[in-house]
């Protein structure tokens, strides 16, 4: 079976997916007042995209099928493939939306991706799940997960985590870090650093200046390669990633390039 990538990035960033086998899924899209279907200037998608709709800004309220509706004409008035719903709130507007616009979607051949939250929603929908854990196995999390929806609808969303949580951790999440903040506290503490096979990340610890413990958790190109392989062995074959944070390890992914012409070949 072979692999598919979906990558997401800004209309700008396209010109740099050149040369990868792999579905473009675009940041261009967001839920306004209404709600309707917000598209950023100027972009404009290559057939067979997908569109990443957000919900920034999006206030709870209106109806939803006016916004079913246009979602179906950009994708068919555009030639894209079908949406990728990044919302981050369950509200009941969305809901309809998404049970909507699976069946429209389903009817007319057009790919719906949807958080897990909206699964029960959208039974024709292929469902995200985090690669980032903070317990657990992600290998029970996508067995339990290919037990409940089949393995051939799930997609593991990669994601390079870098997270600082105290402990305990009532909440069970951290502070998000920067690259630059991890590399100056690994300078710093100079910490031996694990790998959890479990969470298929690498992680330390260290006191901070209050006397009190905290654990660090974060993803390399070789934790992200590992995840990809628990996927697999799972059933699990299709992958969405922001291109900015896996471009340089796309090859030890697995995302496969693109056969370059023959030089001296006849140009018709």
């Amino acid at each position: 079976m072979t692999d598919t990538f979906l990558l997401t990035l800004t209309p700008r960033q396209l010109p740099a997916l050149r040369g990868w086998r792999a579905t473009p899924a675009l940041l261009a899209y967001r839920l306004g007042l209404g709600p309707h279907l917000l598209r950023a200037e100027g972009a404009v998608p290559p057939r067979g995209a997908l569109m990443v709709v957000g919900d920034q800004g999006y206030d709870g309220l209106g109806q939803a099928g006016p916004l079913c509706q246009e979602l179906l004409g950009e994708c068919r008035n555009r030639g894209l493939a079908g949406a990728v719903l990044d919302f981050d709130r369950r509200l009941p507007p969305l809901e309809a939306a998404c049970a909507r616009l699976d069946g429209l979607f389903a009817r007319h051949g057009l790919a719906l991706y949807v958080p897990e939250g909206y699964a029960p929603a959208a039974p024709h929908g292929r469902v995200m799940i985090p690669s980032a854990l903070s317990g657990g196995s992600l290998e029970l999390r996508l067995e339990e997960a290919g037990e409940r929806y089949g393995p051939e609808r799930l997609v593991l969303a990669l994601e390079l985590r870098r997270e600082d949580f105290p402990l305990p951790s009532p909440s069970g999440g951290g502070r998000p870090l920067s690259r630059e903040e991890l590399e100056g506290m690994r300078r710093r503490l100079s910490p031996s650093v694990f790998f959890s096979r479990e969470l298929c990340a690498r992680y330390f610890t260290y006191m901070d200046g209050e006397g009190a413990p905290h654990f660090v958790l974060f993803d390399d190109g070789d934790t992200l390669a590992r995840k990809a392989e628990v996927a697999r062995r799972a059933g699990v074959r299709t992958f969405l990633a922001p291109w900015t944070q896996v471009a340089p390890f796309a090859g030890r992914l697995g995302i496969p390039r693109l056969q370059a012409p023959e030089a001296g070949g006849r140009r018709r």
